[in-house]
Parts: structure tokens; sequence; C-alpha cells
């Protein structure tokens, strides 16, 4: 990572953000149960919202008195889980005040939690009553504690949206306690994933699908250096032009392919589609410049997905079906264009894909 990319994964909410926006820095990677031998995909969040509103004490969007806009959410929600069977996701909410952190490097501590560039630790718990007494905390019941250590490459940044990846691949050692089983993540078979995103509203399509388990079609071999993720969507805000912005990157076998900004570059589109069906849900992705295409096809089964719980900045919860899954399975190619022919460079089998899609109706708000 360079220094500009350190900086920027270290920069906490500043300016309009204080009081009107969130970040959230994330994690995704599979361990191996010591009693079962079976994978399982966790994720971790921090998430911070309007932190300057209340710093003292944590303030919640969806009660009454924030319902009519008496106070607006304020907190920072510690949040990690599982997919699959028994997945949960839980949450646990400090005082933004609480947190120390460095300003030129990732060094965050919040009382037992510890996020830097090479480390992560943690817990959170939350129980069977207070989620039926406080349906604001929009957690499931559980627990789940982690120690690892990280390795981040195949960093990226886009500089037309608030989206910055400082791992697209990362390889997580250690090991997760998840409802009193234990889970050893090991480097080699992590396939894990560390991004960090801010704004001042969530968009509608939500989307998000990144992956780095790769493996080669027409070598049939693992392709350690190459990962991909695609991300976007919509603004809904009042008066806002709702043109969607969707892009993407692509690393094969350490360079890179930046497909950009469909709204800010004439030679680059990216279009997506999202299929439910009874069983399965499908994301569908072309991204193509000047010189190449890249084709992206992903299924994830329903069981193994959750419904992620957020609120906005202004209090409202928005996405209700934000549908989201760490287990995608599906296939890439990757052509080279030569005037009116493609060329194919790869065509590649990929699992242990993260995978979101919501979207909402604003009239529903209004």
């Amino acid at each position: 990572m360079s220094k500009n990319g350190l900086r920027k994964n270290s920069a906490m909410p500043r300016g309009v953000y204080k009081k009107y926006g969130f970040m959230c820095w994330r994690h995704v990677f599979t361990g191996d149960s010591l009693k079962t031998g079976k994978s399982k995909t966790f994720f971790i969040e921090f998430f911070i919202m309007n932190p300057a509103r209340s710093p003292h004490e944590p303030v919640f969007g969806q009660l009454y008195e924030q319902k009519i806009k008496k106070y607006y959410p304020s907190y920072i929600m510690v949040k990690a889980g599982s997919w699959g069977k028994n997945g949960s996701q839980i949450h646990e909410f400090y005082p933004a005040e609480d947190v120390q952190y460095a300003r030129r490097r990732l060094n965050l501590n919040l009382n037992s939690l510890h996020i830097s560039e090479d480390s992560l630790s943690g817990s959170v718990f939350m129980n069977e009553h207070d989620v039926r007494m406080h349906p604001e905390y929009m957690s499931d019941a559980g627990s789940m504690s982690w120690d690892l250590s990280l390795q981040k490459s195949l960093p990226y940044s886009f500089n037309e949206v608030n989206w910055y990846m400082q791992g697209m691949k990362t390889e997580y050692k250690g090991r997760v306690v998840y409802n009193d089983e234990e889970y050893s993540v090991k480097p080699e078979t992590s396939f894990g994933y560390a991004d960090k995103f801010w704004g001042r509203d969530f968009t509608s399509p939500f989307m998000y699908v990144a992956s780095s388990n790769v493996l080669s079609d027409i070598t049939r071999r693992r392709l350690t250096d190459s990962c991909f993720a695609i991300g976007g969507g919509c603004s809904k805000k009042t008066g806002a032009r709702n043109l969607p912005f969707y892009t993407a990157v692509f690393y094969y076998e350490g360079l890179y392919y930046d497909f950009g900004l469909t709204a800010l570059r004439k030679k680059s589109r990216v279009t997506f589609t999202f299929r439910e069906g009874s069983e399965d849900l499908h994301w569908l992705i072309c991204a193509e410049n000047a010189k190449y295409l890249f084709d992206v096809d992903i299924y994830c089964r329903k069981e193994d997905t959750l419904f992620m719980n957020y609120e906005s900045p202004v209090g409202n919860k928005y996405h209700n079906r934000l549908w989201s899954c760490g287990n995608g399975t599906g296939e890439i190619k990757f052509f080279q264009k030569g005037g009116k022919k493609l060329e194919l460079i790869e065509s590649a089998h990929i699992e242990n894909s993260f995978c979101e899609y919501g979207e909402y109706d604003m009239m529903d708000f209004i």
C-alpha cells in the first residue's frame, strides 16, 4: 500500500460526514471448523454513524422520537457474523467518543476491539432478550470472537466514488469462535477481502460483487494473483438525477484492468442485471473499455444468504431486503478486443464470492 493509500484507509469521518454520514471498514474471509472440518465464511465490520451528533452515548434511528426526526442516529456499530447454515449478524454499539485511533495509519481501538493494517481482534455478543426488547439494534442473537493477522495485497482506489479496497486479496490467519464453535483461518484458504466505503446515504440499487478464489478453466490452476471487485448503484436523494453508476476492476495475475465509472468515462461501460429465482440469486455483469471486456456470472443459494441490516444517517431503514452472500459461485470470462473480434484471454471458475444487492422505493419514505 502507498502512503496515500495508508492515509486514505486510516481517515476518520470529517466535515459533513461527522454529522451527516457513515463510514465502514469491512472484512470477509473463510475458516474451517475444528469440529466438523466444514468451511464457513465470516464478516466483520466497523461502522461509524454521525459521530458528532451524540458522541457520549449511542442514539438509534428506529425509535419513535427518531422516526419523527427529533434525533438522528449516532453510534459506532461493530457487526460480525456468518452466512450459510445457522448464519446471523450480531451487533454491538458504542459511543463515538470511545474509539481511539491513529491519524496516519489504520489503528483503531475500541474497548477489546482492535483493527489495524495487519491485525484484527475483538468480539460481539447479543442475547435473545435484548433482540426481542430492542428491535432498533437490528441484530440477531449470538456471539463471535476473533484473533487474526492479515496480509493485504492488490489494493485499488476508485477516485470517482467513496470506495477504497485496501486488500482486494487479503490472506487471514488465526482463529474464530462463532456461537461456541471454533474455526481455524488459514492464509491459503481464507480467500479474504477488505475494503472501506463511506457516504451521506445508501444507494439503490446497492450492489457489490467480489472474489479472490479464481480457478482457471484453461490451465486448471488456481490464479493466485487474480481477483475482482464490482460495485455501484443510484442516488435516491430528492431531486437527484437517478443515473446508475457501476464501476469494476479486475486483477489478472497481478496486472489490473480498470473499467471505471460508466457515467464519467465514455469508453467504459458496466452493465448489471440481478435476478431473483425461487431458490437462487443471480448476478450478471458485463464490464468493458476500449481494449477489454470482462464478463461475470455468479449464483448464490437463498438459503446461504442474509438480509443485512443498516439504517441511513437520517434514521430511516431504507433497505429491508438487502441480500448478502459470502458463498457465491460462478464463472468469469476475460477478452481482448481486436476490431470486431474478441480474443479469449481467460475463462475461470470462481468460488467464495462476496455478493450483495438491495433496492428500495424512495416514495415509501416521503
